[in-house]
């Protein structure tokens, strides 16, 4: 099956099931809304690449993988009809059929989501995967498209889905010819990048990923392209969530440190305990989570955990830096104990008079540059936290309205240190360039990128902005490759589309969202861009968002796109 012939399929029969819609695909599959014949019944008929059916041992493990998923009896984990081959070899799944969004969905739509849906959401999940991983089975691939969520009120019911490439916890790391099914990279556990042997805390690591994004509207690590995202799982700590949210409290970080822990002997034992550690470290109520003692880092250490003498120990890690710059402790206290204060002290005194030759001063002058020392170190503390801040938000503390015009009818908001300026009734450019963009995009056939390669150079953090215009030959729903082929006409340079196209909605409309590329097809710029085509009773809208390289900003994006409205021509 290949993008162009997918909707073939629609009005056909495969195995018994009558084919209705295109509801999902990805890499290496197609979801159908389709009706079984037999029984009368919708359900979601997720049909295989026929390439995939030709690996004997692949068919054989899938097929067998995916009965073992439909006999697991779970409310949270998606119930599985029929998974077989069909009379012409075509792999296939028929599981139940839900009418509501997945998590990627409400990420687009909503950006962060409340504290307590986020709680509700992933304890639903922890359970699925704890069940699945008693079976002796990993999932690989936790992502949020994978998590489907029926209900939009206080009682959502969620389901966790996509079993199709899941694997035994005593198979071989890979899948033959086609192991680069093996997870997405932005969800992926070092151990999975790095082909090891993997266990259900390599599922831990990308539930974790999960909820930093929807607790913060960002993913742990965001990079401008592979390599460099997947030496970030394996290499890099993310931003503390509690700069990210005020509300979290900082106990939140050492939980999620420890669950994407870069070895998995550091994380925690099951999903469920560290769901249940995050609740009671959000609620303040945490039975783990001690005070720091002193001369000891604000966060805790990752300390041991039942079970894990389970598991064989791996190699030695270097440690990971907290991310003030000091390093985690190497002895954690047991769970539930006190540290051993006066111990502490009695070491660091120890140690300053091995190495000074020297006694400590006494406990009156100590103690008051102890607290003078307290004093200045959380000034300090306080003026850089302030600062994260202002870096994390993009260096922008102002956001100013764009009214649109009869013309570009698309009104948004944008930084204030950005201009919007419209050219000719035909598009409008939001940019601390918008000279220089405005030129760029005022003649796609043949533009010179000259300037805007300087900036991008020079200045990659002003090569960035907004782009809006209404579009008659823009389908929304023609999928990724019709939208490519209409962006190539509309915008400058070779434009190229890396992602799936994710349904959306965009000032109360229909919309879908995609990630790409414009390149400048003489010299070699370019500009990466996040783009919504939005459908509208008049004229479709385009809006893009677009960045340098490595200079792009999801919570940015977010916000710009949850600002448009479309005022009436």
């Amino acid at each position: 099956m290949t993008p162009s012939n997918e909707r073939a399929l629609i009005g056909q029969e495969i195995a018994g099931y009558h084919v209705e819609d295109v509801i999902g695909k990805g890499g290496m599959a197609v979801v159908y809304l389709a009706v079984d014949s037999r029984l009368d019944r919708r359900v979601a008929l997720k049909v295989l690449n026929p390439l995939l059916g030709e690996d004997d041992r692949f068919r054989q493990r899938f097929i067998l993988e995916s009965r073992t998923v439909a006999s697991i009896d779970h409310p949270n984990i998606i119930p599985i009809y029929e998974a077989d081959a069909a009379s012409d070899g075509t792999l296939y799944i028929a599981m139940r059929y839900v009418d509501g969004p997945d998590l990627r969905r409400l990420f687009y739509d909503r950006g962060p989501l409340p504290i307590s849906q986020v709680n509700r959401i992933s304890a639903q999940v922890a359970a699925a995967l704890d069940t699945s991983h008693a079976h002796d089975l990993i999932h690989r691939d936790v992502k949020p498209a994978n998590i489907l969520i029926a209900g939009h009120t206080e009682g959502e019911h969620v389901y966790l889905t996509d079993f199709g490439i899941t694997k035994h916890r005593t198979s071989i790391s890979g899948l033959t010819q086609t192991d680069q099914f093996i997870g997405t990279p932005r969800y992926m556990s070092p151990e999975q990048i790095n082909k090891e042997v993997i266990d259900g805390r390599c599922d831990q690591y990308g539930l974790a990923c999960v909820v930093y994004e929807a607790l913060s509207g960002r993913l742990p690590f965001q990079r401008d392209n592979e390599i460099a995202l997947l030496w970030a799982h394996l290499a890099e700590a993310p931003t503390p969530l509690s700069t990210l949210r005020s509300e979290l409290p900082m106990e939140v970080d050492g939980v999620m440190m420890r669950a994407l822990a870069k070895s998995p002997e550091q994380r925690y034992a099951t999903c469920t305990e560290f769901i249940a550690e995050l609740r009671d470290a959000i609620s303040g109520q945490s039975y783990r989570l001690q005070q720091p003692h002193p001369g000891r880092s604000s966060y805790p250490p990752y300390p041991s955990y039942p079970g894990e003498q389970s598991y064989p120990p791996g190699p030695p890690q270097p440690a990971q830096p907290h991310p003030s710059g000091a390093p985690y402790p190497t002895q954690p206290h047991p769970p539930g104990q006190a540290g051993p204060a006066v111990q502490t002290g009695e070491r660091q005194q120890l140690h300053s008079t091995q190495a000074t030759g020297t006694r400590p001063k006494t406990a009156g002058p100590r103690k008051k540059g102890v607290l003078i020392g307290a004093g200045v170190a959380i000034t300090l503390i306080v003026a850089l936290v302030a600062v994260l801040a202002v870096i994390l938000r993009g260096g922008e503390t102002e956001w100013v309205p764009y009214r649109g015009s009869a013309a570009v009818p698309v009104a948004f908001e944008h930084p204030a240190g950005w201009t919007a300026v419209q050219h000719a009734d035909v598009f409008t450019v939001a940019s601390p360039r918008a000279e220089q963009f405005q030129a760029l995009f005022s003649t796609p056939v043949t533009a010179d990128w000259a300037d805007v390669n300087e900036i991008i150079k020079t200045a990659p953090e002003e090569a960035t902005g907004i782009y809006a215009q209404t579009l008659d030959t823009l389908d929304p729903r023609g999928g990724a490759q019709q939208l490519q082929e209409t962006l190539q006409s509309s915008l400058p340079g070779t434009v190229n589309v890396f992602s799936e196209v994710v349904q959306v909605r965009v000032g109360g409309q229909s919309a879908v969202r995609l990630e790409g590329s414009i390149v400048d097809p003489q010299r070699g710029g370019q500009l990466d861009f996040i783009g919504y085509a939005v459908e509208r009773p008049d004229e479709p809208a385009l809006m893009i968002y677009f960045c340098a390289p490595s200079r792009c900003d999801d919570s940015l994006a977010n916000r710009f796109v949850r600002s448009v409205s479309f005022p009436s021509r």
